[in-house]
């Protein structure tokens, strides 16, 4: 069979990269990237030799434009814009690129496309947990782009398209956790806002266990169910993730709150100064809409027992594995 995978050189995407290439199963692996060069070093860095198996094709922005000779059996869509200033930039690569590429796919081919829970929004009010039968009501431009561009694959790809909606997503090869673990190792750690925030999140391996299990499901199931969200049994909250993070790295620092509204403010300035929007993406305006609600909690039951799947890790195995990754890298 063959599988083509966009976002291979991403978090998600690289980690996936990893995955398959253990699964003989697959006769070639398209991996169509802006960066060949740059896949082809993390390859290196992995110890994974580019064999026979491991087509590398150029793409131009987000217009995908596949090699002729291409015809996958399954999709895996991990690509897409997490951190950026403007609507157009969420919708241009999060939507229309996603729709370019699902015009060019064969018409037997399936499509996992891998979401966002900021495409329902936070958990409601009078809930415990995001379930599949709430309302969407996304809260940021990107969990925006992202329900838009899950209501477009539905409509022109049908009973082919399975979509999962992932809570944060943490482990090894995460650069964007680095800000956290400076921060960690601090005297002084900042979390928003006074109240305990909780979270769902899920380990990257496991949510790359979690998409081959879905690859190998029927097909004629996807169309009766999902969007899936999907994530770990454990939950978190901000302070607690910020202590395991300071505990894996041996920080002695204090946790101290700060105002939501110091939040926002701190959001502006950093949106304004391009070397620190690099530093610290995660800290833009956009994103920090999904900062201030108190609860991103989903229930991850519905996909479990229909695929069969439960996760194991828990926050100090998977942010340790970060650590180390990210002093293998000399980053931290």
């Amino acid at each position: 069979m063959e599988l083509l995978i966009t976002g291979s050189t991403g978090f998600v995407g690289r980690n996936l990269l990893m995955r398959v290439t253990q699964d003989p199963c697959w006769r070639r692996i398209v991996l169509p990237v802006r960066d060949p060069a740059k896949l082809r070093a993390q390859l290196a860095g992995e110890g994974i030799v580019e064999d026979g198996r491991l087509l590398i094709c150029r793409v131009t922005g987000d217009f995908w434009e596949l090699p002729g000779g291409v015809c996958p059996d399954l999709v895996i869509h991990a690509a897409g814009l997490l951190f950026g200033r403007r609507k157009e930039d969420y919708f241009g690569t999060n939507v229309d690129g996603s729709i370019r590429l699902a015009v060019q796919l064969p018409r037997t081919a399936r499509v996992i496309v891998l979401s966002s829970l900021a495409a329902g929004g936070p958990t409601p009010a009078d809930a415990e947990a995001r379930g599949m039968h709430h309302a969407d009501r996304p809260v940021s431009l990107y969990g925006a782009s992202k329900l838009t561009m899950e209501r477009e694959l539905r409509n022109r790809l049908g009973s082919r398209l399975l979509i999962l909606r992932s809570p944060m997503v943490l482990g090894p090869r995460d650069a964007a956790t680095l800000p956290l673990f400076k921060m960690a190792a601090g005297a002084i750690r900042i979390k928003p806002g006074f109240a305990a925030k909780h979270y769902s999140w899920i380990d990257v391996g496991e949510l790359c266990e979690a998409i081959v299990t879905v690859a190998a499901a029927a097909a004629p199931d996807w169309e009766k169910h999902g969007p899936f969200y999907l994530g770990s049994e454990q939950l978190i909250t901000d302070t607690e993730l910020i202590a395991t993070a300071a505990s894996v790295i041996g920080g002695r620092g204090v946790t101290l709150s700060a105002p939501q509204v110091a939040i926002r403010l701190a959001s502006l300035v950093i949106d304004s100064i391009p070397s620190w929007r690099a530093a610290a993406p995660s800290l833009g305006r956009d994103r920090v809409r999904e900062i201030l609600p108190g609860r991103w909690v989903s229930d991850g039951r519905p996909f479990a027992e229909h695929f069969g799947w439960k996760p194991s890790k828990n926050l100090r195995q998977t942010l340790g594995e970060t650590a180390e990754w990210l002093k293998k890298e000399g980053k931290i």
